[in-house]
């Protein structure tokens, strides 16, 4: 049968980011995509100018009527949007015989705050102990756990502060830190000097993986997409370093061949090839 994969997030009318980029790129996978939506956003490539948060109750139902037919192989929670929306998502998850990804979603790329302190207090105290992967950025890192990343030693302690936190696995985003892949890493040989590192933080291990920094403003969407092509993966078996190594690859490529759709922050191609 298909893998089925499951993504809990918001929508983005302008297709980039959120449960559209979900979407594309499970099916790019080859995975059959199921959805539930908590929040709808009025945005596009320019700015986010509105976002309303649907109901916990409509969440959780929707959530039921997914599970009870359609089960996933895994799924994966982008912007959740409430406490009581993430109390509910976190309620049904630890029952979960899946893994479930994490994209802690707290800041839209326009700079618009999509959780609140109190919603961003429930998500670690309520939904990390039953995630088996977080993916944060520097910024999402540092809100976390309180350890500013300016470097890699930082990066890499954030990400043991935030496994102590309750998650299997963290998977720290390095597009935001300057500088060279770690020293010694098999997968930083060959690369240009100036690189894009991803820290995983697995089973008491620090993996690398690092890509050549791409400059361009057309980045919509990126945390969303690779964290579902994380998921994907593993609802296709892989192991989580495959899955990560693979989601990887193709973000970069994703980036390095955006179609400039949009006068602001344009999305990442969707339809890349693997």
């Amino acid at each position: 049968m298909i893998p089925i994969a499951l993504t809990i997030a918001g929508s983005d009318p302008s297709g980039g980011a959120g449960i559209q980029a979900d979407l594309k790129t499970f099916h790019q996978f080859g995975v059959y995509g199921t959805s539930v939506l908590t929040l709808v956003t009025v945005q596009n490539t320019v700015g986010v100018s509105r976002v309303e948060v649907l109901a916990a109750d409509l969440v959780a139902e929707q959530l039921e009527a997914v599970l009870s037919d359609v089960p996933p192989r895994a799924a994966k929670t982008g912007a959740l949007g409430s406490v009581e929306i993430i109390e509910a998502v976190a309620a049904r998850a630890a029952e979960f015989s899946f893994p479930l990804v994490v994209d802690p979603v707290m800041i839209s790329k326009h700079g618009v705050p999509l959780l609140s302190e109190p919603a961003r207090a429930a998500l670690v105290g309520k939904l990390l102990p039953h995630a088996f992967l977080l993916t944060p950025n520097l910024h999402e890192a540092f809100a976390i756990c309180g350890i500013e990343s300016r470097d890699q030693r930082g990066v890499e302690d954030a990400a043991r502060a935030i496994a102590a936190l309750g998650p299997q696995a963290v998977l720290v985003k390095g597009g935001h830190l300057a500088g060279k892949a770690p020293a010694g890493d098999a997968e930083s040989a060959g690369e240009a000097p100036e690189t894009a590192t991803d820290t995983l933080f697995w089973k008491g291990q620090m993996h690398h993986f690092s890509s050549p920094r791409i400059r361009t403003k057309h980045t919509h969407g990126t945390g969303c997409t690779l964290s579902a092509a994380i998921t994907a993966c593993l609802a296709q078996g892989m192991g989580l370093i495959e899955a990560v190594e693979t989601a990887k690859r193709f973000i970069t490529r994703a980036i390095e061949t955006n179609p400039g759709i949009g006068t602001g922050y344009g999305p990442v191609n969707h339809m890349v090839s693997l």
